[in-house]
């Protein structure tokens, strides 16, 4: 077993007043040749955008763009003439593809958002955009793993496709479960809080494990916890 360790005070930061941003790995003005990627997983933010604020009108292309929102409410609108709010519970998958623009927005004027962007680069180039976006039932995750995203050759019933072999998972685990995680290639265990021990390593909030090269991994919740699992390939 290979094991990866990134702890949540190690990740950049970037503080631009109307969003503060930590980076898992290397993105924007934070470079660190050690924490380029995980596999195919590419980027890796936990953002918070300060009400009536938000991202403009930029570009993507070539790269699986997935959006799990946190708190709050997350607008979006882009090319393909969407023009939505993820809430918290659902989750946004977008195929940049052969080219998009879009924006993010907090419309509120009293919250902030917080969400999770992961950027996996996809097994095929050129493809032609794709966007949607899912409600997850709660129930579905409690202490079982919930299939979030998954390959579109492969596709899990009930979840969002990506141009990847690649799957996302959460869980909501009760104090003291245990349950044991079948990798289908290598895992990134991103705690998104409370407090967890994967392969006898302890993570607290924000922390992240990177496991490969084994089959399986016991995870033992050690309080409360909800934990995302980014299982993708590395070639």
């Amino acid at each position: 077993m290979k094991k990866t360790i990134h702890k949540a005070d190690t990740r950049g930061y970037a503080n631009h007043g109307w969003l503060k941003s930590h980076h898992t790995f290397s993105f924007a003005s934070y470079q660190n040749q050690e924490r380029m990627n995980f596999g195919m997983l590419r980027v890796l933010n936990d953002d918070v955008v300060q009400p009536k604020m938000g991202f403009g009108t930029h570009p993507h292309r070539n790269m699986e763009i997935i959006s799990i929102p946190i708190s709050g409410v997350l607008s979006h609108k882009d090319s393909m003439d969407n023009k939505r709010a993820i809430e918290v519970g659902e989750v946004q998958v977008m195929s940049a593809g052969t080219g998009l623009t879009h924006s993010e927005f907090n419309d509120s004027k009293t919250d902030e958002v917080n969400f999770l962007q992961l950027w996996i680069i996809p097994e095929q180039q050129e493809v032609e955009p794709y966007y949607n976006q899912k409600f997850f039932e709660e129930e579905g995750r409690k202490n079982r793993f919930q299939t979030l995203v998954s390959p579109k050759t492969n596709q899990v019933e009930g979840s969002l496709p990506i141009h990847q072999q690649g799957y996302i998972s959460m869980i909501d685990l009760e104090e003291k479960k245990e349950v044991v995680y079948h990798l289908k290639n290598g895992a990134y265990f991103f705690l998104i809080d409370g407090k967890v021990e994967v392969a006898d390593e302890t993570l607290q909030k924000r922390d992240a494990v990177g496991i490969s090269e084994t089959k399986s991994v016991t995870v033992k919740a050690k309080s409360k916890s909800k934990l995302l699992v980014i299982d993708v390939p590395f070639d």
